[in-house]
């Protein structure tokens, strides 16, 4: 709807708001500015979004060193949906294109009736998914992505230890090391082991029963995205010359530069990765803390994967709109298998 005033005419729209950082706090639904459409972006009406556990940290704070936003904020960090207008420089989407996309960093805004962001972060949807499972798909296969592919340069016939099988990256990224020809472990629960197996991983530890490191051994990569403990334990799996890749932090002075920290920010990140980079050192492997980043290339790439039928969407739950706050409650219980969407339309 519109608002006019003597200046300017403004649109509204409806979306879910972080006021102030607080634990587990509900997120305002309320109506605030469509966002700008600059010269190379394009505005997207979304029709689903998808919920993250990167939504509660940041609305929880835990991001506001690495992830400095002026409140309040629009969460959401997944999009599907349709481009009804394209700035001036934009030449790969034309309104009427279904796309969607992880917005970049510093423009998220999901949990919103329209999205404002640049065409290089987006790519065409995939023809064989819903709006839905479009948009379960961009932050969690490009994480996948760039640890795999990028980060880890996997190579067929390396072995492969992925954690939470079960969850949002766990899901893609046992697809995706199984396309690249890896041989798959991965961790999970008793009532997921027949869900993991179906997506391909080779061997399956019930953390309920068996510990990892015991049984795991001489293995190339490592991706994780548990605690400290896990993190820790995962360093007896790798051979020497092995990688320990974690999306869970600590952050390291690499990111820290990466990211365009200052001096005093890269110390701190330097501090809080010494102790798993030291340990790192003497089991002869090396450590990194990757923060996946907006690529509408990358998701190219992963889309013509999805139309292939290589990876398969695993959507747990389906929320509508007015529905964000439980969506965001359920992912925080840990025990949705695959993703939790927002539906819009």
């Amino acid at each position: 709807r519109r608002i006019a005033n003597s200046q300017t005419m403004a649109i509204l729209m409806k979306a879910f708001l972080v006021d102030r950082y607080a634990k587990g706090a509900a997120l305002r639904f309320g109506e605030t500015s469509e966002p700008e459409l600059r010269e190379t972006d394009v505005m997207v009406q979304i029709h689903a979004a998808s919920v993250n556990v990167l939504d509660a940290k940041i609305r929880d704070g835990e991001f506001k060193l690495i992830l400095p936003y002026r409140l309040p904020l629009i969460l959401g960090n997944d999009v599907a949906g349709i481009v009804v207008r394209v700035g001036s420089k934009v030449s790969r989407f034309k309104p009427g294109d279904e796309v969607y996309a992880r917005p970049d960093k510093d423009r998220i805004g999901a949990f919103a009736q329209f999205i404002a962001m640049n065409e290089a972060d987006v790519a065409m949807k995939p023809k064989n998914l819903t709006m839905e499972e479009a948009a379960s798909i961009p932050l969690v296969a490009l994480t996948a992505w760039q640890v795999l592919v990028e980060r880890a340069n996997l190579q067929k016939g390396q072995k492969v230890l992925i954690h939470a099988g079960s969850g949002g990256v766990g899901t893609i990224a046992i697809q995706l090391a199984k396309y690249l020809g890896a041989v798959v472990a991965t961790t999970t629960s008793t009532s997921n082991v027949d869900l993991v197996k179906s997506l391909g991983a080779d061997v399956v530890i019930d953390y309920k029963t068996q510990n990892f490191e015991e049984v795991l051994k001489d293995y190339d990569v490592v991706l994780n995205s548990l605690g400290t403990d896990t993190l820790e334990k995962s360093l007896r799996a790798l051979k020497p010359g092995g990688k320990l890749i974690s999306i869970s932090g600590p952050p390291d002075p690499a990111f820290a530069k990466q990211n365009g920290s200052g001096w005093l920010l890269q110390q701190v990140m330097r501090l809080l990765s010494f102790g798993i980079r030291r340990k790192s050192k003497r089991h002869q492997v090396s450590y990194s803390f990757l923060f996946m980043t907006a690529n509408g290339g990358q998701l190219g790439k992963i889309t013509a994967l999805i139309e292939a039928g290589v990876i398969k969407p695993v959507v747990d739950r389906v929320f509508r709109f007015e529905k964000a706050n439980e969506a965001l409650a359920y992912v925080e219980t840990g025990r949705a298998k695959g993703k939790v969407v927002i539906a819009l339309k």
